[in-house]
């Protein structure tokens, strides 16, 4: 991610395909995150010329908004900063389900970023992430399996590991 390039360069578009507004999309838990290392990398990122959307405004219900599908369907690529809580909110699984159809259907790009968790413990589902699955599995049958595969998915990317000693990559 250290150059621009990749994400202003212009892509051919078709009329199947979404306009593409965004470079990243930055996914993350606002309340493990957001005012500490997501702020600074949203500033990073804004202040290189990448045209970034983070979900600092729209408001939070039930289900995923439809503004905030339509933002990961208009971006190219996106930053997904797994933390401690982030599988602890269906709303954040969903837009993780949503950002890997992008990868496979439009080609988006993902960077996995791994705050303070083990990468093995997303991709298998366990520590914290086993915990928010236990209260998954009788109410959120329908969608457990595509969380998981997701979660998986995403955690199977190449991307970085940030602990409190640093970055491993």
């Amino acid at each position: 991610m250290s150059s621009t390039s990749y994400f202003t360069a212009s892509s051919s578009s078709t009329p199947s395909s979404p306009q593409r507004i965004h470079d990243v999309f930055l996914s993350f838990r606002g309340e493990d995150t957001g005012f500490t290392f997501t702020d600074h990398l949203y500033k990073a990122l804004v202040g290189r010329g990448i045209r970034t959307f983070r979900d600092d405004k729209l408001r939070r219900g039930e289900a995923i908004a439809p503004e905030l599908l339509k933002a990961i369907e208009e971006s190219r690529s996106s930053v997904i900063v797994f933390s401690e809580n982030y599988a602890h909110s269906r709303w954040y699984l969903d837009e993780l389900v949503k950002i890997m159809e992008c990868q496979k259907d439009l080609g988006h790009a993902i960077f996995p970023i791994f705050y303070h968790v083990d990468p093995s413990h997303v991709r298998k589902q366990t520590g914290s992430f086993g915990e928010a699955f236990a209260g998954y599995e009788e109410n959120w049958k329908d969608k457990v399996g595509r969380w998981r595969t997701a979660l998986t998915e995403a955690a199977n990317l190449s991307g970085w590991h940030l602990l409190d000693g640093g970055l491993m990559l």
